[in-house]
């Protein structure tokens, strides 16, 4: 049998993409970035997010399966990524989707069929393009193949070991490919290593897209740019990482590190990923007991009323809502309780006691005896897990609760841009007297321009966690004032 020769496109990925892939229209960075890959084959690429590296890494394993081929040479394209959903539901959707536009008639064949294109590969008849998940590194280091592709997506978090797994190919004679491309984190990891140039990884070739290259190019809009700034604050770890593609770590004096909300995203998206999407009416997962809603009254101008429902150790869902009346948020408040059961954590500061009092002149006990007050500004007697530290008050006892919560890592949070800002403003303080002190509601609206009111919400959802309660007939209960507080017996 004569094999058919490489076609014009077995070294030109971006000719393949402009010629064969019908409406593809890449931007001068992701060209560069592909004429780079099959030049240098190691290429490392940091992206800032809505740049469209998820399309650049699909159009390279469409176009290294396609050559490789129709050429009839020997190959293997392995996806990977930090985390199990970047895979199943961004890049390798991706890939389907511009499979679905490719002109055949170019390539000479019909298109694909079920078989050939599965859910998370592609089986060809000289070589095969699949997924793995990021710390299995056996099947990295077996890979082989005359050609081979990895790509690593969302690399900042991929394990060293991962990456020194794939060295075992670029020790034989074969033509090896490997893309590593993310967004960046803190400056740390093998990504950060090699994007900074560290001695040893000199073999990589490093790009970084920038943020007006981006913007030129249409993919992200500046509108977008400012308000994230206006929301972030422009030295924040958060702007600095999503929007400027820069390695940073969280503010010395933050509350809250940015990798530890990432990650409690991670585990909600890895969690949902296994039952399906929460919206769907056939989703699966059970979510768990559903133990409180932390509600936060929005006062007035921009700010919001804020509902953060919890299941068991996770936010299962966020809430949010503009210019709302205090019977309105009740009335809101109250279908949840009598939905889910549970109890409402409620911000009574301000506006917020009169939802409070409405909520416990319910006529119906089960809803008025679960409303829970929360006085932010009330003392606590309350220490953090060394037993050493106290607080200055509860608001930053709630707070230093959740960041041990999400340090141990026991936690799921919802991937939600404004949570992930709420969560990672806050500062703190050792106050004169010895207490931790988290930066006032007030402080931060000075600071920033803005409240942090979904992070409020997700905070009280998980203060009830923080004493036992045991309700006492004719006593009102609220969180902070420790006189409405018994040990259960």
């Amino acid at each position: 049998m004569v094999r058919p020769r490489p076609d014009r496109w077995f070294d030109d990925p971006v000719g393949w993409a402009s010629e064969v892939v019908d409406g593809l229209v890449l931007t001068e960075y992701q060209c560069r970035a592909l004429r780079e890959l099959g030049a240098h084959g190691r290429l490392s690429v940091r992206s800032l997010h809505g740049a469209g590296k998820t399309t650049f890494a699909a159009v390279a394993v469409l176009w290294f399966a396609t050559t490789r081929d129709r050429a009839g040479v020997d190959w293997k394209a392995i996806t990977t990524a930090s985390a199990w959903r970047q895979v199943t539901k961004y890049l390798w959707p991706e890939v389907h989707k511009w499979a679905r536009k490719i002109r055949w008639e170019k390539l000479g064949r019909r298109p694909w069929s079920r078989d050939e294109l599965r859910v998370l590969s592609i089986k060809l008849g000289s070589g095969e393009a699949f997924a793995v998940v990021s710390d299995d590194h056996e099947k990295l280091e077996g890979a082989h193949a005359d050609h081979l592709l990895f790509v690593f997506d969302e690399a900042k978090a991929i394990p060293a070991k991962t990456f020194d797994a794939i060295e075992g190919a670029f020790s034989g004679t074969g033509v090896v490919f490997v893309l590593s491309i993310s967004t960046p984190g803190e400056p740390q990891g093998r990504f950060f290593q090699i994007q900074s140039r560290a001695k040893g990884y000199e073999d990589w070739h490093v790009l970084r897209w920038l943020l007006e290259s981006v913007v030129s190019a249409g993919r992200v809009d500046p509108v977008w740019v400012a308000n994230r700034e206006r929301q972030w604050g422009r030295d924040s770890a958060l702007f600095q990482n999503r929007v400027l593609g820069e390695f940073a770590t969280h503010d010395e004096d933050g509350v809250i590190p940015l990798a530890w909300v990432e990650a409690a995203q991670e585990r909600w998206g890895e969690f949902h990923v296994a039952c399906g999407d929460p919206e769907n009416p056939k989703h699966k997962c059970d979510p768990g007991e559903f133990v409180a809603v932390g509600v936060d009254p929005a006062r007035s101008g921009p700010d919001k009323t804020a509902w953060a429902l919890r299941h068991d150790n996770q936010i299962y869902s966020l809430r949010t809502a503009s210019k709302l009346g205090t019977t309105e948020t009740v009335g809101r408040t109250r279908a949840i309780l009598e939905a889910n059961g549970g109890k409402a954590v409620v911000d009574v500061i301000g506006i917020g006691a009169g939802v409070v009092d409405q909520l416990r002149d319910d006529p119906q006990k089960n809803i008025s005896g679960s409303v829970v007050a929360f006085n932010a500004a009330e003392a606590t007697s309350l220490k953090d897990r060394s037993g050493e530290l106290g607080f200055v008050n509860c608001r930053s006892a709630a707070w230093w609760m959740l960041r041990e919560r999400l340090e141990d890592g026991t936690i799921m949070l919802p991937p939600d841009d404004l949570l992930t800002g709420d969560l990672t403003a806050p500062r703190w303080r050792m106050s004169s007297a010895g207490k931790i002190q988290v930066e006032s509601k007030d402080d931060i609206r000075k600071r920033l321009g803005r409240s942090t009111d979904v992070a409020d919400a997700v905070i009280q959802a998980f203060w009830v966690d923080t004493l036992t309660v045991r309700l006492v007939v004719g006593v009102p209960l609220g969180i902070g004032n420790e006189s409405y507080w018994r040990a259960a017996g």
